[in-house]
């Protein structure tokens, strides 16, 4: 898989909206920096003022790897290998390996597998029970906890984490999120 390319109109679109996003966080961080009200905070020497700004895209670059992590993760929950996360990030097998090292699972034994489901800012676990059934538990973003009903199965992990997947999403913090 090759790194996807956005167009210039979509970079511009994209552009639009992390500014967007960015510019009440920036007002907050130079309100608390600078102790002023927020409608005064950017009356400042224009270096000051960049930084402050600068300030606030590393906050959201830290997010960003954040969540990116997660995606990283749920995929590896899914199956994925390094080398495949490697090639949608645009690096080698073992830089994916380097840079999320816990988000492709390494079962223990078959008997014993169990696998991490990051979705929707909450996360499940996939246990394989015996017989090679598969059950989950998860908590959602808002806290609550849910399970598969007692008794009941997946064939496959797949399956499980289709529906740990519907829990988690239907306990998510923001329903518009994505990942």
């Amino acid at each position: 898989m090759t790194v996807p390319e956005i167009t210039p109109e979509e970079r511009a679109e994209l552009d639009k909206a992390l500014y967007d996003a960015l510019h009440p966080l920036a007002s907050a961080i130079r309100s608390r920096q600078t102790g002023l009200p927020a409608d005064r905070a950017w009356d400042a020497d224009p270096v000051e003022v960049a930084l402050s700004v600068l300030a606030a895209w590393k906050v959201v670059d830290g997010e960003v790897r954040r969540l990116s992590g997660q995606a990283a993760a749920t995929a590896g929950s899914y199956g994925a290998s390094y080398e495949q996360l490697g090639a949608v990030w645009g690096i080698t097998r073992q830089g994916a390996r380097k840079k999320w090292p816990d988000a492709v699972g390494r079962p223990a034994s078959a008997a014993a597998d169990t696998r991490r489901l990051a979705l929707f800012g909450g996360t499940a676990e996939l246990v394989r029970a015996s017989a090679g059934q598969w059950t989950w538990a998860g908590t959602g973003a808002d806290g609550a906890s849910g399970a598969a009903d007692e008794g009941a199965r997946c064939t496959t992990a797949e399956e499980a984490a289709a529906h740990a997947g519907a829990f988690l999403k239907e306990h998510a913090l923001g329903a518009d999120r994505p990942f």
